[in-house]
């Protein structure tokens, strides 16, 4: 399968082991709306349906990666936590989170509120040099509602997570990179084809060894660490025994 597929809020790219998903509300700096989760709920079922897509490259159309939820919509709404209570309504953050195919975010202008998390919630992101992160929730009476207090601190640590929480202050690639939030900083004219260079790679190992991989990774903060090295142990012995 390959080619654009358009969908209302999105545009959905298949080049070989490649998939592209592409936040399109450029207008509004691709901020998430209820629209864009039935879009993203069905266009990352596709993905898993697809044994052809190794790695997903999710990136936004225009200045901006996503500024988070649509304050539009929040308008329309009894209030912001009932808004965002729609929009959470189906599971699209564990959807991508339990994706089979290996993540990578590729972030230039705003990533803000659950435009952030989502990156977060990606196995490797990408940023361009001007690139700003926040998380603005707590300041809205709200905490942060697409696993930021989860996939936060897994990066960074509980202190520094705080920091970004409590203050919502604006962080640029710079200090995300420092953190370790992100894994690169590049120039916004070659955001796009590093992202798609790192896709290639990790597409280009076997898919058993990326999923073992990811799985025995992700472990390490789940469960202690003899317990974690036990996994790592069978999932190796298990990888080799299927040569």
């Amino acid at each position: 399968m390959g080619g654009v597929r358009t969908y209302a809020t999105l545009r959905y790219d298949i080049d070989g082991p490649i998939a592209t998903i592409e936040l399109d509300r450029p207008r509004v700096l691709n901020a998430y709306n209820v629209a864009m989760r039935d879009d993203l709920f069905e266009v990352l079922g596709a993905v898993d349906d697809d044994p052809d897509v190794r790695v997903v490259v999710l990136r936004g159309r225009g200045r901006a990666f996503s500024t988070g939820g649509d304050v539009a919509e929040f308008g329309s709404a009894p209030s912001p936590v009932v808004a965002r209570a729609v929009r959470w309504q189906r599971d699209v953050w564990g959807r991508l989170l339990d994706l089979r195919a290996a993540t990578v975010a590729a972030v230039h202008g705003w990533a803000a509120g659950g435009g952030f998390e989502m990156a977060l919630l990606c196995d490797l992101v990408v940023a361009a040099a001007g690139a700003r992160f926040r998380l603005p929730e707590t300041a809205l009476g709200m905490i942060p509602g697409v696993g930021g207090t989860q996939t936060l601190p897994r990066r960074v640590g509980v202190g520094r997570s705080l920091d970004l929480v409590l203050t919502g202050r604006t962080i640029d690639a710079a200090e995300a990179l420092a953190l370790g939030l992100i894994n690169a900083v590049v120039p916004r004219a070659r955001l796009v084809a590093t992202a798609t260079d790192v896709a290639r790679r990790v597409a280009s190992l076997a898919p058993d060894y990326v999923t073992a991989v990811r799985r025995a990774v992700r472990a390490a903060h789940d469960r202690p660490l003899a317990l974690g090295i036990r996994l790592e142990r069978l999932l190796a012995d298990g990888l080799e025994g299927a040569r």
